[in-house]
């Protein structure tokens, strides 16, 4: 009777994981700008699942990352101001400096590509990642770009829309 006091206690707990809603936003050279939606993040039996609901991007592949900093505004570099560049590098704590996706073992900001129906919506279901925990996001940005990412030479080109990660 007592371990099922217990377990019963317990239950809501467990039932309880974490998640992280991030609002996106689209970004320019002129600072952040209107909403287009939001992902929610959450852990899921030793993964991340990325549950993208956006609207208003252009259709086709996207590159998606977490970026080290919390920010989302523009600044310069080499003279020109480029969007989102506040949000600094794709998130590397082990300082690997390498491209290699999402289950390579390079930066560990790599997300699967985001893809994007005709009507510009993101609404792709689950984007799993396995080299995250929640628990790294927090403090940082995750960014949408131009392009797809090859995880090689071509990280997805201008960085296009943004969230702070709570």
């Amino acid at each position: 009777m007592r371990t099922l006091f217990w377990i019963l206690l317990a239950l809501p707990v467990a039932s309880m994981a974490e998640t992280i809603d991030i609002p996106m936003y689209r970004i320019s050279t002129e600072g952040v700008g209107a909403p287009i939606g939001h992902v929610i993040v959450k852990e899921v039996k030793g993964h991340l699942e990325f549950l993208p609901a956006l609207q208003g991007l252009s259709p086709g592949n996207h590159g998606f990352h977490i970026h080290e900093n919390p920010a989302c505004g523009a600044m310069e570099k080499e003279g020109r101001l480029t969007a989102g560049l506040a949000a600094g590098s794709h998130y590397d704590p082990d300082q690997s400096g390498k491209h290699l996706g999402p289950e390579g073992l390079g930066h560990r900001g790599d997300l699967p590509v985001l893809k994007v129906a005709e009507d510009g919506s993101a609404a792709t279901g689950a984007l799993s990642v396995s080299r995250l925990h929640l628990e790294e996001l927090h403090g940082r940005s995750l960014m949408i770009h131009a392009e797809a990412d090859n995880y090689g030479d071509q990280p997805g080109g201008a960085r296009v829309a943004c969230g702070i990660i709570p």
